[in-house]
């Protein structure tokens, strides 16, 4: 069997006990670092809506602001909506934004010294900073697009440091 079809077998996979039921990786063995992963969601919307953002004229409010806080909690419940995700003590969340002319881009980096990654807190994050910039516009644009959801990068662990 080649590398990529041996790493599909269920025996490969962490989060799958042999019998193939899903199952939380143990992870007390690992050694204890600092963590640190930054993700980013885009949202796309007109230019219209991008100078209501800016000049703060949107009728639910600042919609930013909203975001950052929205993202910054998504971070601390990531175990309470992905069921596999361990629980871990998060010692820095930020979500900022970078704007042009039709869209919002949001940047979430989270930061842990622990035993796994916060690659799932960092995209957590940045899904529902999106999720909240969209619910913000959506009455002056129910088509705004959700997009480019991704890790840019990681550091800390056994993998040690990447960037995409």
């Amino acid at each position: 069997m080649d590398a990529v079809n041996a790493e599909q077998t269920p025996a490969a996979l962490t989060h799958l006990r042999p019998d193939g039921s899903a199952q939380m990786v143990d992870v007390s063995a690992k050694a204890e670092t600092t963590r640190e992963a930054t993700a980013t969601a885009t949202v796309r919307t007109t230019a219209e809506v991008m100078g209501l953002l800016g000049s703060g004229g949107l009728p639910k409010g600042d919609a930013l602001a909203v975001a950052r806080v929205a993202g910054i909690m998504a971070a601390k419940k990531t175990p309470e909506l992905i069921p596999l995700c361990h629980p871990l003590p998060l010692s820095k969340v930020t979500v900022d934004f970078g704007l042009d002319a039709e869209s919002v881009e949001v940047v979430a980096t989270v930061k842990t010294r622990g035993v796994t990654g916060v690659e799932m807190e960092a995209l957590t994050a940045a899904s529902v900073a999106a999720l909240s910039v969209y619910d913000m516009i959506k009455a002056v644009d129910k088509h705004a697009v959700l997009t480019d959801i991704k890790v840019l990068a990681k550091s800390g662990g056994k993998s040690g440091d990447w960037t995409l």
